[in-house]
């Protein structure tokens, strides 16, 4: 099965705007094109933003924005990023393929939630496994995944810690391939980039696994709906990942002009809301490295006074008069 994606081009777009409503005397006109600059460079308001730690990265792997991005959080389904590198490294490598068939185990089987309903005794396709874990999220794709590449699910975790020493994310720490809730298990959303990019950039394949929304398997449709794929913002690639502890957390690539941005989102309170945060700091990404112009201000609207109205009154008669 082939699973590629075009590489992309870098370019920067830039824009630029002078105003000159009417002759000004020479020194005025000095004054307001001097100003000129000044706000044209002015940067955008910062996003408001529910989530609890945020990054944004430019085209050059450079800070856009940042909140938080050195706090250790629990990363949820974030984890399969790592699960989806190895595997994608060992097919790469031709240590696996994917079409060959991983037997599920009762332990991969009965993993806890969500699950795409994987049976002990069924022999998979990795590449239905792949899909799992990337489009569906599910946690006995990924059980099942781990065992049937390392032999054994501590393996596969080990080799996950190994990776991540190699590729520079020292506040990463793995407990398991699906990132359900473990007191060992952490990162932040400086090491999610880190790692997100170089999946995208070490493994091609991995591309179209992460901009997928659905795939077939037993004759069931699995499928994700994600509104930052329809949305102009150019989202071309999408992890989720959800639990209580965790809250909800993104890791969102996106192209536009052939650049590509890179975003992480962690502990957004509602599913909606990650979506939203995320949608507003790529607007604020675009507008801050000039690939959008910043929307106009709204002007005030001040309401419309009528006259005073009169206060009801109460006619009152005099006792000597009833």
């Amino acid at each position: 099965m082939s699973l590629s994606l075009a590489g992309r081009s870098d370019g920067w777009l830039e824009y630029a705007a002078v105003y000159a409503r009417r002759p000004l005397l020479p020194s005025l006109l000095l004054l307001v094109l001097s100003a000129v600059p000044a706000l044209a460079q002015a940067p955008p308001r910062p996003p408001a933003l529910s989530a609890e730690a945020v990054l944004l990265l430019d085209p050059e792997g450079r800070t856009i924005f940042a909140k938080n991005a050195e706090s250790e959080r629990a990363p949820a389904s974030l984890v399969k990023l790592m699960t989806l590198y190895i595997a994608c490294e060992l097919i790469e490598a031709n240590k696996a393929d994917v079409d060959e068939l991983a037997t599920v185990s009762f332990h991969a089987a009965t993993t806890a939630k969500y699950r795409m309903g994987l049976r002990t005794g069924d022999r998979v396709p990795v590449i239905v496994l792949l899909e799992g874990v990337a489009i569906a999220s599910a946690n006995d794709a990924a059980t099942a995944l781990a065992e049937h590449l390392a032999g054994d699910e501590p393996t596969f975790v080990g080799w996950m810690n190994d990776k991540a020493r190699e590729l520079g994310l020292g506040a990463t720490r793995f407990a398991n391939p699906h990132g359900l809730p473990d007191p060992g298990q952490h990162s932040t959303a400086r090491d999610l980039a880190l790692l997100t990019t170089r999946l995208l950039a070490d493994h091609p394949m991995s591309r179209p696994l992460l901009g997928g929304q659905t795939f077939i398997y037993n004759g069931r449709v699995y499928a994700r709906h994600i509104p930052l794929f329809s949305d102009p913002g150019g989202v071309q690639a999408l992890k989720t990942g959800f639990t209580q502890e965790a809250g909800y957390n993104l890791a969102v690539s996106a192209w536009r002009n052939d650049r590509q941005f890179l975003m992480i989102v962690m502990g957004s309170r509602t599913r909606a809301q990650s979506f939203l945060d995320a949608k507003r700091l790529l607007r604020y990404g675009f507008v801050e490295t000039g690939l959008e112009t910043p929307p106009e201000p709204k002007p005030r609207v001040t309401p419309r006074r009528g006259p005073p109205r009169r206060s009801a009154t109460t006619a009152v008669t005099p006792a000597s008069l009833r």
